[in-house]
């Protein structure tokens, strides 16, 4: 599925045409994997409608590829023919303990072709053994959605015990909820959703509250880590937060529909008092290596709805339109 121009799904809902394209041939320490899934981000709204834009055009979204490796590059030695593996946001790097940050950071399905096609071409480095206790479509968003919700986790810096708040309870927050639970086991976990449903899933999954946007919480939460694309839930968030309390932004880009709302801020009552705002830029790929072991041992309740490839457009505009329960996952050869 090919994304050839950036544009606003409200004039356009089908930005992504299905094509046939070349194999691509894997070069020196890069490998070919044949993707059985893809899961789908919130991020490739953010490539489409420009707010993160791919740098060349036409380029194939997906960043949480699950396949099986087919055929090896120069040098590598990391990955034999027929493993499993997964590819995640993080497509290239300098190596570095900041290459998500990094100036030669490459994104897969932005900078470099990505995983909604049949074939994929990465460097093994940044590919990953998938787990056994997880079947490949459960396996797709543990790549993003979870790989970056476990750095959410570790950049939110809270001990066993302090109250953790998670605002938005989509793909990536239905996940940190469950891991939250596992590593801190004595740590309230609090959800802030604007709807009904992904309250109730997040009492289903172990949440100790939820509440809406808006409303007041038990306690106030040590940390808050916000998974929304709007601007509200984090006026709401720092408002929440303890003195001293640390708000981690877990998203690409924020979209511009309520961004005026950020001109009511108030010092004395969103800011004062040593709050701390952390942004999350990427994942690495220790994120992901070491997350993917986690989430097997805890083992993670993984919630996913599936569609064929070629109805990348519909889950895009499911996602982008309404509630998400879990996350979404393309099928592609399975």
């Amino acid at each position: 599925m090919l994304l050839s121009a950036t544009v606003s799904m409200d004039r356009n809902p089908e930005p992504l045409t299905l094509a046939d394209v070349p194999r691509p041939e894997p070069g020196e320490g890069e490998i070919l994997i044949e993707v059985s899934v893809c899961g789908v981000c919130h991020t490739e709204l953010d490539e489409i409608e420009g707010r993160t834009p791919p740098p060349r055009l036409p380029v194939i979204p997906g960043h949480e590829a699950v396949g099986r490796v087919v055929e090896l590059g120069a040098n590598c030695s990391r990955h034999a023919i027929g493993s499993r593996v997964g590819v995640g946001w993080i497509h290239s790097s300098d190596g570095g303990p900041d290459e998500n940050i990094a100036a030669s950071f490459r994104a897969t399905g932005r900078d470099a072709n990505g995983g909604y096609a049949e074939y994929l071409v990465v460097p093994e480095r940044y590919a990953y053994p998938i787990p056994g206790a997880f079947s490949d479509v459960e396996a797709a968003p543990l790549l993003c959605a979870g790989g970056v919700g476990y750095r959410s986790l570790r950049l939110a810096a809270i001990d066993n015990g302090q109250v953790l708040g998670l605002t938005g309870f989509g793909g990536s927050g239905h996940l940190v909820l469950q891991l939250a639970k596992h590593l801190y086991p004595d740590s309230p976990v609090y959800v802030f959703a604007r709807s009904e449903k992904e309250r109730a899933f997040a009492d289903e999954l172990g949440a100790d509250w939820s509440g809406s946007t808006e409303e007041t919480p038990p306690r106030p939460p040590h940390a808050i880590i916000d998974t929304t694309p709007a601007w509200k839930p984090l006026l709401a968030a720092l408002e929440a937060l303890r003195p001293g309390g640390r708000l981690v932004i877990n998203a690409i880009r924020k979209e511009d529909r309520d961004r005026d709302l950020m001109a009511s801020i108030r010092y004395e009552d969103h800011l004062w008092q040593e709050k701390e705002i952390k942004s999350v830029a990427n994942v690495s790929a220790r994120d992901i290596a070491e997350f993917l072991p986690i989430a097997a041992a805890v083992p993670l309740r993984v919630n996913v709805q599936t569609y064929p490839l070629e109805e990348a457009n519909r889950a895009l505009s499911d996602l982008r339109s309404s509630h998400v329960r879990g996350a979404k996952v393309l099928l592609i050869n399975t």
